[in-house]
C-alpha cells in the first residue's frame, strides 16, 4: 500500500519538508509496510509575482513621495472608519471630556475660560442647547435642494431619517450639549452631530451605500451649517482625539502603509488558491503523473488546496470513465472542495450533481474552528463513500488549519478507513 500527501496552499520548499515529515513519520508509525510519497507542487504550480508587484500600489514608492507615513487623506479615512462602527463616539469625547476650561496646564485652544468643568450654570440655557434644538427640527430628508440629491445620490436618503432620531436623542447628544456652554463650543458640537448623524446613515446604508468622500463632506457640510456651525472648527477637541485614536486602533492607516508587504506576503497563500482556479489543468496533470507513477492501491491525502485538486481530478476522470488508476482512498484534511461544489466552482463537477461512478471511497477531515473547512456527508447526502470526521486541535484560526497533523485522532481515523475499504 502507497500514501501521497498533497500538500494545500502556500507552502513551499522548507516548510513542505518539515510537514511531510511529520506525516511520514506517524503514517509508518501505524502502517509499518507501506510506503509514503509525496506530490510537492508549490514552486512548480504555485503563484509568483511575475512583474514583482509593479500592480500593487505603496510596494515602491512613488518618484517625489517620501513613504515616510500617511498624509491627510489617510487620517480622514481613519476617522471615518471609527465613525462609521459607532457614530457617536466623536460626541462622546465631547460628553466626558467636555472642553479645556483654563483652570490647568496644557492647550486651551480657541476656547477660553468657561467656568466649572465646561458645565453651564443651572437654569441657565447653554450655546449646545440651541443646537440640540435645531437638530430636533431636522425631521428628514428635506423636499429638494442639494441636501436632498446627495442623499438620493448616495444611497443615505432611506436610513436618513433614523439615523437624525438616534443621534437626537441620545445621552451623548444631550451630554455634549450640556457642556458646550459658549458659541465655540457650540459650532464645534454642530459639526461633532452631523458628523454623527452621516455617519450613522453611512452604517445604515452598508455596501448599498454609493458615496464618495466629497459626497460624504459635502452632507457633513450641509447639515453643519443648517445647526448653526462651520465644516472646519480651529482646534476642534473631539477631532483631534479622534484622528489620533484612529490611527491607533483602525486597521485602514496599516493598510495603507503595508499593503505591499502584506501583498507580497499573502501572494503564495491567495494566489495559489486564485491560479488553481484560473489554471488548473497543469496541477491536476502533475498530480496524475504522480499518482500513477507506481502501482497502487493508493491513499490520497489532500490538505486544502491540495484536497480541492485531487477531488478535481479524481471526479473528471470518473466522469470520462477514465478512474484515476490505483486509488482506493482519499482523504482531505481541512478542505474546502464540498464548498467550491455548492458555489459551483469545482472543475471536475457541476453544482448539485452527484459525485460519478467510480469516484473512490472519501474520507473528509475537518475542524469546526478551522474556517477553510467544510463538511462533505451533506452536500453529497445518501453516499456511502463519503464520511466526515471532526477533529479538535484546540486552536483558534488559522494556526487550527495545519494542526491536523499533530492529532493521533487524525492518523487513527486513516487506519479505520483504510480498514473499512479493505485496502491491503
Amino acid at each position: 500500500m502507497r500514501f501521497l500527501f498533497v500538500h494545500g496552499t502556500g507552502v513551499r520548499r522548507e516548510r513542505h519538508d518539515t510537514l511531510f515529515a511529520l506525516v511520514r513519520d506517524r503514517l509508518t508509525d501505524r502502517f509499518p509496510g507501506a510506503s509514503v510519497d509525496f506530490c510537492f507542487w508549490g514552486e512548480r504550480y504555485g503563484a509568483t509575482l511575475s512583474a514583482q508587484g509593479r500592480s500593487v500600489p505603496g510596494l515602491r514608492t512613488p518618484a517625489g513621495d517620501s513613504g515616510d507615513g500617511p498624509g491627510p487623506e489617510d487620517d480622514g479615512t481613519a476617522e471615518w472608519g471609527l465613525l462609521i462602527a459607532d457614530p457617536l463616539c466623536e460626541l462622546r469625547v465631547l460628553a466626558e471630556a467636555g472642553w479645556d476650561t483654563g483652570s490647568g496646564d496644557g492647550d486651551h485652544g480657541d476656547y477660553g475660560d468657561y467656568g466649572d468643568g465646561g458645565f453651564a450654570m443651572p437654569g441657565v440655557r447653554s450655546a449646545g442647547d440651541g443646537v440640540l434644538e435645531l437638530l430636533a427640527a431636522v425631521t428628514g430628508v428635506p423636499d429638494g435642494g442639494e441636501q436632498a440629491a446627495l442623499l438620493l445620490g448616495t444611497g443615505l436618503a432611506a436610513g436618513f431619517p433614523a439615523a437624525l432620531e438616534t443621534v437626537a436623542r441620545s445621552a451623548e447628544a444631550a451630554r455634549a450639549g450640556a457642556r458646550a456652554t459658549e458659541q465655540p463650543q457650540a459650532r464645534e458640537l454642530a459639526l461633532a452631530l452631523a458628523r454623527a448623524v452621516t455617519a450613522a446613515a453611512l452604517a445604515s446604508a452598508g455596501a448599498e451605500a454609493d458615496c464618495t468622500g466629497a459626497e460624504r463632506d459635502r452632507l457633513v457640510e450641509l447639515l453643519t451649517t443648517r445647526l448653526g456651525g462651520e465644516a472646519r472648527v480651529p482646534g476642534a477637541r473631539a477631532a483631534a482625539v479622534l484622528g489620533r485614536l484612529a490611527m491607533r486602533v483602525t486597521t485602514q492607516p496599516l493598510l495603507n502603509a503595508w499593503r505591499g508587504s502584506l501583498t507580497v506576503g499573502a501572494t503564495p497563500a491567495l494566489g495559489d488558491i486564485l491560479r488553481y482556479q484560473a489554471r488548473g489543468g497543469g496541477l491536476r496533470a502533475f498530480l496524475h503523473e504522480r499518482i500513477t507513477a507506481e502501482p497502487g492501491p493508493t491513499v490520497l491525502i489532500g490538505h486544502s488546496l491540495g484536497g480541492i485538486a485531487l477531488v478535481d481530478l479524481l471526479a473528471l476522470g470518473a466522469a470520462r470513465g477514465e478512474p484515476v488508476p490505483g486509488v482506493e482512498l482519499l482523504v482531505t484534511v481541512g478542505s474546502q472542495a464540498p464548498f467550491l461544489h455548492e458555489l459551483g466552482a469545482l472543475a471536475g463537477m457541476a453544482p448539485g450533481t452527484k459525485l460519478p461512478y467510480g469516484f473512490p471511497h472519501w474520507l473528509n477531515v475537518y475542524d469546526r474552528q478551522d474556517v477553510l473547512s467544510y463538511l462533505a456527508e451533506p452536500v453529497f447526502p445518501g453516499d456511502p463513500r463519503v464520511s466526515d470526521q471532526e477533529i479538535g486541535s484546540r486552536q483558534p484560526f488559522p494556526a487550527c488549519h495545519s494542526a491536523y497533523w499533530k492529532q493521533d485522532s487524525l492518523y487513527a481515523r486513516i487506519e479505520q478507513a483504510v480498514a473499512e475499504a479493505e485496502i491491503g
